[in-house]
């Protein structure tokens, strides 16, 4: 069972909160597994600065440096096959990790005409899902953990950007906080991601639509489950 002061017991059980996707679907609402990057770190930029091999166009040595917005890594001419360049772009990258993740925006993509799209990249109109990550609350030798002060505030609503969210898994943490501050696409493709076999409710997507309203507008709906559920929280307090 949920703990009496958290937003899921308002209207659920676990086995009410997530329900099976045995057939995983890609739905909104459904737990997949994803690369995550640290979005707090700053990237790395990856600078091409001569061959590895003089014959072979397919091998670079590599400067790589902190890629900052002010001070773009220079574009370098070096042909290197592996590594090519358009005007304007630099190689990045961030320290990753594979996180469970909650897909919060995504519909069946309608196909663009490629008649639209004729010369340009693919990437300018790749499909995407639009993701909200995981992070584990329980300290061991792969996470540092969460403060148990914070984590029940977190518990108790009084951030929009946490929620606190455990996860249906056997090998994972026994709770989890859901990061709706850190909403990011992630390719459609099928290397990018795996689905899981549950996914959230309609109950809880409902609630997370509310959290994600109070992340992105400042506030939740009058008389939505969160105002109802701070009501009670705060009738427990003063009791």
């Amino acid at each position: 069972m949920y703990p009496d002061d958290c937003v899921q017991s308002i209207i659920a059980t676990p086995d009410q909160w997530w329900q099976p996707n045995d057939a995983h679907e890609l739905v909104r609402g459904a737990l997949i597994y994803a690369f995550i990057p640290h979005v707090d770190q700053t990237p790395y930029g990856f600078e091409p600065i001569g061959r590895a091999d003089p014959t072979s166009h397919s091998t670079a040595k590599i400067k790589v440096s902190p890629l900052k917005v002010d001070a773009p890594l220079k574009q370098t001419q070096l042909p290197v096959a592996a590594m090519p360049l358009f005007q304007g772009e630099v190689w990045a990258a961030y320290r990753a990790k594979v996180r469970p993740c909650l897909v919060l925006g995504f519909t069946n993509h309608r196909p663009v005409d490629r008649r639209l799209t004729k010369g340009m990249p693919r990437y300018v109109t790749a499909p995407t899902l639009v993701v909200a990550p995981h992070y584990g609350v329980d300290k061991d030798g792969t996470r540092a953990g969460f403060n148990k002060v914070f984590v029940e505030r977190i518990r108790h609503c009084e951030y929009p950007g946490f929620v606190w969210n455990p996860i249906p898994s056997a090998n994972g943490p026994r709770e989890s906080i859901l990061r709706l501050d850190q909403l990011q696409p992630i390719g459609a493709h099928h290397h990018s991601f795996r689905v899981s076999e549950y996914r959230l409710s309609a109950d809880a997507l409902g609630i997370l639509d509310e959290l994600m309203q109070w992340q992105i507008h400042g506030g939740v709906p009058e008389g939505g489950h969160v105002a109802a559920y701070w009501e009670v929280l705060a009738s427990m307090v003063d009791a």
